[in-house]
């Protein structure tokens, strides 16, 4: 059923004081820091929360969201949420999540046409071109899939080579990028086994984590 803006008030004031009860005090603390460890870089997708996917609390996570989880190096909104989050925020770690079932994912697979959003999508049809090999060797119900992770794939390399990363890493700052599948149809996370923690770590990863798509999937 859908709900009304007044049930969104009600539910938030009834979410506000049961947390109240359970957890005395959890807004004030709240209000005094926000010091997350993590920041989750994901799709826009409505059921894809980072927060509860995770099991952590607000200001636990600091969150970027767009269609399809997409960093690129033009867009000053994604890096200046990444610098942030590295910079100021010290976060320990951060994850690009995709989600299977992505229609972003999937217009870019087929090549659909939807209005504006194409130029935005065009960043995974790049990925899709560049795989072009892989995605074509495998059967064609999989193929959504693994775009999936060779996005993701693909953008923690976009976040790993930023400016904000080299020059954190440069300077000895200890932070990770994680790759990530988030499954809608079971509610798990799949580690696409890309992680990097240096500029050298990130050509051997890469190289493992493409095959390891393919091996799923042969």
């Amino acid at each position: 059923m859908s709900k009304s803006l007044e049930d969104l008030f009600f539910h938030n004031r009834a979410w506000a004081e049961q947390m109240e009860r359970e957890r005395p005090g959890f807004f004030t603390g709240l209000v005094k820091q926000q010091t997350p460890k993590y920041m989750w870089i994901g799709c826009s997708d409505s059921r894809v929360p980072a927060n509860q996917i995770t099991g952590l609390d607000p200001g636990e996570v600091f969150v970027h969201r767009n269609v399809a989880n997409i960093v690129v190096h033009s867009d000053l909104n994604a890096l200046s949420a990444i610098q942030f989050a590295v910079e100021r925020l010290k976060v320990e770690h951060i994850m690009v999540v995709g989600h299977y079932g992505c229609s972003g994912v999937q217009a870019a697979l087929e090549g659909a046409r939807i209005g504006l959003a194409d130029n935005w999508l065009r960043h995974i049809q790049d990925v899709r071109d560049r795989h072009r090999g892989l995605l074509d060797a495998m059967p064609e119900r999989h193929r959504h899939d693994a775009l999936v992770e060779l996005n993701v794939i693909e953008q923690v390399i976009n976040v790993g080579v930023s400016t904000v990363m080299l020059d954190a890493w440069a300077s000895g700052q200890n932070v990770s990028i994680h790759g990530w599948a988030f499954g809608v149809h079971d509610g798990l996370l799949q580690d696409l086994k890309m992680t990097i923690n240096s500029t050298d770590s990130i050509e051997p990863m890469y190289r493992a984590a493409i095959q390891g798509v393919l091996a799923a999937r042969s």
